[in-house]
């Protein structure tokens, strides 16, 4: 129970990996505050959160608006202070540079790689001040090997391994400790509605299993379990470190 009676802010926490944090984090007894954009989402994790008596706030809002983050301090400061920072919220999309317009690399980068800083530069002040704190970024395999008709998503991923690793370097005698996820293709809702767009969904998902050396996409719960390894006490040794859920994906 390392989280116990800690305060935890979630981004992206209301789908997929995200819930799954959220859901773990609470069965540890962690009080969290969630900035999510969906809003219909943002109403489903309230209600659900009330009907089990989790402590968890959940702000609607965009990670690469400051006024978003705004509120969260708000919460966190009426909390009285924050432990962990979970940077999840991210979304990829397909295409060589040249097929990538740019706008939409503009918009990936603003979500993906300015979310995170905002975030650490709104959250970190309080943990600097407090002398601890542990921030624990999703990042993706994508991040750490090239992959076909992903050139933007794979330069963003690659940016927050690289902010998290300077940042670990920044903060370490503050008594922060800064690292990453780095999860491979996982069966969640954005990939269903990803998959749902292809012609043949089934062998879709038959090729990306294959990838992974385990023949089988992740389940968020398995990233979620690596995010709380991560942002608890149990990892007091770990900082700057990427800890990589692939299946075997950036081996094989």
């Amino acid at each position: 129970m390392t989280l116990n009676d800690k305060v935890c802010v979630v981004t992206g926490g209301t789908s997929g990996i995200g819930l799954a944090t959220v859901r773990l984090f609470a069965g540890e007894g962690a009080r969290q505050v969630v900035l999510a954009k969906n809003r219909s989402e943002c109403g489903a994790l309230t209600q659900e959160a009330g009907s089990h008596g989790w402590p968890v706030t959940v702000v609607a809002g965009d990670v690469a608006d400051p006024a978003a983050w705004e509120q969260v301090i708000d919460e966190i400061d009426r909390l009285g202070g924050v432990d962990v920072l979970v940077n999840n919220a991210g979304y990829g999309i397909q295409g060589t540079v040249l097929e990538t317009d740019l706008h939409a690399w503009e918009a990936l980068f603003a979500t993906n790689v300015t979310g995170v800083f905002l975030g650490c530069r709104a959250v970190l002040p309080r943990m600097v001040a407090q002398g601890s704190g542990s921030v624990v970024n999703v990042a993706s395999v994508a991040g750490q090997i090239g992959m076909a008709r992903r050139a933007a998503y794979c330069a963003t991923k690659s940016a927050v391994l690289g902010l998290t690793r300077a940042m670990a370097v920044d903060h370490a005698g503050a008594g922060v400790r800064v690292n990453a996820v780095a999860p491979g293709t996982t069966d969640s809702p954005y990939f269903a509605k990803i998959a749902a767009d292809i012609a043949d969904p089934v062998a879709y998902r038959s090729y990306l299993e294959g990838r992974q050396l385990l023949n089988r996409l992740a389940e968020p719960s398995e990233i979620a379990a690596a995010i709380a390894f991560l942002a608890g006490d149990t990892s007091s040794f770990a900082t700057g470190s990427v800890v990589t859920v692939d299946g075997g994906m950036s081996v094989a």
